[in-house]
């Protein structure tokens, strides 16, 4: 049934890939239904998009389909206010808007800027493995650390806040998996400013009983007013932060930027770092090619964001009636792209369900494509390279099974038991 490519349990047990491949074959743009999820009533239904040439052709043509016209998630936010709301974060504008949106925070990310980060990324990225050698850990807290951590460090965040950032990212992210829903991290160590702001977080539902949207505003009143007294505190540096603060944004805009970054900002590698050890360890073969050539490490992180993409689709909308590899679309349909299918396209990747470490070309769609190409992808593959240059020398257990996100959105582990030790001499 078709929509099971909807049904986040669906993505609890992997990607329907075979799935992907037929429809792909007969239907690669198709109607998939929304049905009532939980609490979560039923939506109107969307156009799905699985061949690599369509979803580049959406992704690419803004003024056929919208990023701002019904924001960016499969699901339709709850109410008109929720909408107007999200349609000021850049991942929700269409040029020339998200453009301007764009570069207020560019600076930050080019490849200069992240080379004056290599250093401290590479030093962190060291610490963690090696405090998490020869014991059992859950290598997603390590993986996760790391982004956080950066990400932290170009917001200007208080290390002792950081933590927040996570439970932030797993509360919207993780909204229809129940271990990730209400997560929240000890909060004794946090400065009084995050103590503070943490007193405006809401209930996860309304006074109805229905489930509150976690991307609403009412939903992220705490990560808001934290976002608001950090920019009182702050003096002006060359970190995004201050070029959020000097750049013009109304305040919907700003609030956005910092729920964008805060969210997308770590979440991506959350996903991708452990997936792509994961990965690894399924494929020994490649990881001992890896281990043999080093120098492979590049191309391997970019087989590794192919084969596990971080975030599986994005939704778009029809600004007109038009017509999509037979199927004709109506102004105002859902169009989401599957970035997972893209990434299987048997016409554009030879033996496309083979994991490659030395594949080339390799144009994966995982970072986007078209005016919404990640603005961090820079500095997550140089995040990845940081980690995995650290873990290659090692010997890698696992330990326990791997657990999966329930998520139609995001690709993700919670869980992966490991044990890291040095490897014998």
């Amino acid at each position: 049934m078709l929509e099971e490519i909807f049904l986040p349990a669906t993505y609890a047990t992997g990607i329907p890939y075979d799935t992907f491949r037929r429809l792909r074959a007969k239907s690669p743009v198709c109607w998939i239904p929304e049905p009532a999820v939980g609490a979560w009533p039923a939506g109107p239904g969307y156009w799905a998009v699985f061949r690599h040439a369509d979803v580049k052709h959406v992704l690419r043509s803004p003024e056929l389909f919208s990023s701002n016209l019904g924001a960016t998630q499969i699901r339709d936010p709850d109410t008109p206010a929720d909408l107007h709301f999200v349609q000021s974060m850049m991942l929700n504008q269409d040029p020339p808007d998200h453009s301007r949106l764009r570069r207020i925070v560019a600076a930050a990310f080019t490849p200069r800027a992240v080379r004056a980060l290599e250093t401290t990324i590479e030093d962190r990225a060291r610490s963690l493995i090696e405090s998490a050698l020869n014991q059992d850990v859950d290598f997603v807290e390590i993986a996760a650390d790391l982004p956080v951590w950066t990400l932290a460090k170009i917001m200007g965040v208080p290390d002792e806040d950081r933590r927040l950032l996570y439970d932030w990212a797993s509360r919207v992210i993780g909204y229809q998996d129940a271990e990730y829903s209400n997560l929240a991290s000890d909060t004794s160590a946090l400065s009084p400013m995050a103590r503070e702001a943490l007193t405006h977080r809401p209930a996860s539902t309304r006074p109805d009983g229905r489930p509150m949207n976690p991307r609403s505003r009412a939903a992220l009143a705490d990560m808001f007013a934290y976002a608001h007294a950090l920019a009182e505190s702050k003096q002006p540096t060359d970190d995004v932060m201050s070029h959020m603060l000097s750049g013009g944004l109304t305040g919907a805009e700003f609030e956005n930027m910092f729920f964008l970054f805060a969210v997308a900002g770590n979440e991506t590698l959350r996903n991708g770092i452990p997936g792509g050890l994961l990965t690894l360890l399924e494929n020994p073969d490649q990881l001992t090619l890896l281990r043999r050539n080093p120098d492979l490490l590049p191309s391997a992180i970019e087989e590794m964001l192919r084969y596990w993409p971080p975030v599986m689709d994005f939704r778009r909308t029809a600004t007109q009636d038009l017509e999509l590899s037979g199927q004709k679309i109506k102004r105002g349909d859902k169009v989401v792209v599957y970035h997972a299918s893209a990434n299987r396209d048997e016409t554009v990747f030879e033996s496309p369900d083979t994991f490659d470490i030395t594949r080339t070309p390799n144009d994966h769609v995982s970072f986007g494509f078209g005016p919404h190409f990640c603005l961090g992808a820079h500095l997550a593959r140089t995040q990845m390279r940081a980690i995995f240059k650290n873990l290659l020398p090692l010997e890698i257990h696992q330990t326990g099974a791997p657990t999966r996100l329930v998520s139609n959105f995001q690709n993700g582990l919670k869980h992966l038991p490991l044990r890291l030790t040095p490897a014998p001499h």
